[in-house]
């Protein structure tokens, strides 16, 4: 079985993040915490609007299935 058959398990990596105790984490681990989600955010939100246009392209290609 390919894994991109498999279901994607339930508890994805953000919803582990922001269950995390910060508690133990240093104003400098904070700010590089923040940095690196910042960029997740970036990166995810990129692949959201290409996804978008391939979709936008395929249903002017195809036509909107509804």
């Amino acid at each position: 079985m390919e894994d991109d058959d498999r279901p994607r398990p339930k508890g994805d990596a953000a919803s582990k993040l922001a269950a995390e105790d910060l508690g133990p984490y240093s104003q400098d681990e904070l700010q590089e915490r923040i940095a690196l989600l910042e960029r997740e955010i970036a990166r995810v939100e990129s692949h959201r609007l290409k996804a978008a246009a391939h979709r936008d392209a395929a249903d002017a290609l195809f036509g909107r299935k509804d």
